[in-house]
């Protein structure tokens, strides 16, 4: 999962590329694109955050004591919820399409809501498979099909959009294309995910049942996935939230603090167009880590085996503080080669300056990110959803104020978006913390956690920062200074106890069981 989510995210910086060089007479189709995109994401998130991580929950639950059946009950119930709300978010789409277009005030975008509208539905239905998929502990399925879904973008998409441009000379035909390749790259997943959960259908429906496991009704079943669902649904629409108040408050904040409008909508584009895509990259790892925890901890949680749950939880924040760390100095010490290697050619050098000024800063964030993404999941496993919830409520509320201090200071503005992201994760990262430690009846650890995984970063950091001060600029030595560093990283880890050779075996033998 880990490594399928870093290949997606770069493919996803990928596509943005090409995707703004389409343009006809200098406007580009991501113009267009990306003004119907936010739409589906936002109905999206409503519609599918919440349900396949109950799903996984409960499946995972289920077979924990031996009640198979119930398990297929509770994903046949979601498949049918995911359906209905799939369908009639696809519908508002299609239905709502001229308010739509004239709330992003671009006519040329009525066709793109149209060919994204049933992708909606698509996306619902996958995400139930995946939910029964990951209760099983199997992650394999979830990453092909997400790399069927990004990797397919670049094949489909982008081709989509060029002949939308070269043959019909038309923007909104050619955002449309783009956004119908997304459709059909959901389209594939879909098939391939069907196909993987027929084949495995027969291995599912022989595990042995307990007979003193009762079946249970499809509306209690359905009362239970929205109990779990809905909090986490909450907490997944707050981020997306704060970035849409973030979108309407920010550039204002800027001209408050003396930057010229026009120049404060670069400025802004720099910060979430390029820095918040980049840090996505290393943060697919946090998620990987979020989708094992919540069936391994649910499973512990399911049979009251308290020390398998102190067990799961303490594997869970090691790997998140093992993988956020590295992840967070070394984008933060390569911040400018980083920029500089995948937008040089596209940007001019004062954006690119700006972007790294910014990255230096916000790949701090990684790190919180990553345990607050293990944290959540550790609490919504352990049926204590709603703490998650209300904590990056706190977070955004601290973020929401400070970037409106902040980013309308002279000498400060968009600098202080940043600050304002470190001291969101930052306190909802201790919140987390303090109540997973509370709930799985286990201590802080500070040396498996923090000591190791930070000795094993500084000594990375160290050997970047002599590779820097001593090599000379450019593409394959940012190659190898990244390719160096990890290898440090992982010598140092495996040296201070850190990463052991028992995570490796275990990583593997699990993959090659559940592949």
């Amino acid at each position: 999962m880990g490594i399928t989510g870093i290949i997606c995210k770069l493919v996803g910086v990928l596509f943005s590329i090409p995707l703004s060089m389409i343009n006809i007479d200098g406007k580009s189709v991501a113009d267009i694109f990306y003004l119907v995109y936010p739409t589906y994401t936002l109905l999206l998130t409503i519609s599918s955050a919440g349900l396949p991580v109950a799903v996984s929950r409960m499946v995972s639950g289920f077979l924990a004591h031996q009640d198979p059946r119930n398990g297929k009950n509770t994903f046949r119930v979601a498949l049918a919820a995911l359906f209905s709300i799939g369908a009639a978010f696809s519908l508002i789409l299609i239905v709502m399409n001229k308010t739509l277009v004239s709330m992003v005030s671009r006519s040329d975008t009525s066709l793109g809501f149209y060919t994204i509208a049933p992708c909606v539905l698509i996306v619902c239905m996958l995400s139930a498979f995946r939910g029964f998929i990951q209760g099983q502990q199997n992650m394999f399925p979830t990453a092909i099909s997400q790399l069927i879904e990004q990797v397919g973008k670049v094949f489909i998409s982008i081709p989509l959009a060029y002949i939308g441009v070269h043959v019909y000379h038309d923007l909104g035909i050619a955002a449309a294309g783009a956004l119908l390749g997304i459709t059909l790259c959901e389209v594939i997943a879909l098939i391939y995910i069907f196909i993987h959960y027929t084949r495995k259908k027969g291995e599912f429906n022989a595990l042995p049942q307990n007979p003193q496991e009762k079946p249970l009704s499809n509306k209690f079943l359905m009362k239970h996935l929205l109990l779990i669902s809905v909090p986490i649904t909450i907490s997944a629409c707050i981020v997306p939230f704060s970035q849409f108040i973030d979108s309407a408050m920010m550039i204002n904040r800027m001209v408050v603090a003396g930057i010229d409008e026009t120049m404060a909508g670069s400025y802004y584009g720099a910060f979430t167009s390029i820095v918040i895509r980049l840090i996505n990259i290393p943060t697919a790892l946090a998620l990987a880590i979020a989708m094992s925890l919540v069936p391994a901890v649910s499973a512990r949680r399911a049979v009251n085996d308290e020390e398998g749950i102190r067990r799961e939880s303490h594997t869970g924040m090691r790997y998140a503080f093992l993988i956020g760390f590295p992840c967070s100095v070394g984008m933060s010490l390569l911040a400018r080669e980083i920029v500089d290697f995948i937008y040089g050619f596209a940007l001019p050098e004062w954006k690119i300056q700006l972007a790294s000024e910014l990255l230096v800063f916000s790949a701090m964030t990684v790190l919180l990110f990553t345990v607050v993404q293990a944290t959540s999941s550790i609490l919504q496993g352990l049926r204590k959803q709603r703490i998650p919830m209300y904590t990056m409520m706190a977070g955004v509320a601290v973020k929401i104020l400070l970037n409106y201090i902040l980013i309308g200071t002279p000498g400060i503005h968009i600098h202080g978006g940043p600050y304002a992201s470190i001291a969101c994760y930052s306190i909802v990262m201790v919140l987390n913390t303090f109540y997973v430690c509370k709930y799985a009846k286990m201590s802080f650890r500070w040396i498996p956690w923090v000591v190791r995984p930070g000795a094993a970063a500084a000594v990375m950091g160290a050997v970047v920062w002599l590779m820097k001060r001593f090599l000379p600029s450019g593409r394959m030595v940012t190659i190898l200074m990244i390719i160096v560093g990890i290898a440090a990283y992982f010598a140092v880890a495996m040296a201070v106890g850190a990463l052991t050779k028992d995570d490796l075996r275990a990583m593997t033998r699990r993959n090659r069981r559940k592949s």
